[in-house]
């Protein structure tokens, strides 16, 4: 005999995740703000892994700017430009590495920047460096 057991509005409720809601941001690629619960973050931060300190390096912003817009999707005048760039970035890094692995390689030492990190090379504002990277990594010439 087999017997069936309910499960109570509580476990219920429990065994739900919450959803991921998405918030656009004016003026920002991608899908702007992605909100679990409480929290809300950066599409393209959280994409990266980074904590707000990391991530505002990369986008030439401070922690509060990232936790402003964060905060009121409506704010986000001065990162537009800077983000914008770092997403397209990602978005063609993604088409030849694993996207997963981008947020660890973009703090990663690599020989081809001269043993800097990619991150120090867009904060030294050499980002064409790293796009001329991309265009060999897709044609297939050695670099």
């Amino acid at each position: 005999m087999v017997t069936k057991t309910r499960k109570t509005t509580k476990q219920k409720a429990k065994a739900r995740k919450p959803a991921i809601v998405v918030l656009p941001v004016r003026g920002l690629k991608g899908q702007g703000l992605l909100r679990l619960g409480r929290e809300s973050k950066l599409e393209l931060r959280d994409r990266l892994a980074m904590p707000r300190q990391m991530f505002g390096r990369m986008v030439n912003v401070s922690e509060r700017t990232i936790a402003k817009v964060e905060a009121n999707r409506d704010q986000a005048d001065k990162l537009t430009r800077p983000y914008n760039e770092v997403y397209r970035l990602w978005e063609a890094l993604s088409d030849v590495v694993d996207p997963e692995s981008l947020g660890i390689w973009f703090q990663t030492p690599n020989d081809a920047f001269d043993g800097l990190k990619p991150m120090e090379v867009i904060e030294r504002g050499e980002i064409d460096r790293l796009w001329n990277m991309v265009f060999q990594l897709r044609s297939g010439a050695p670099g």
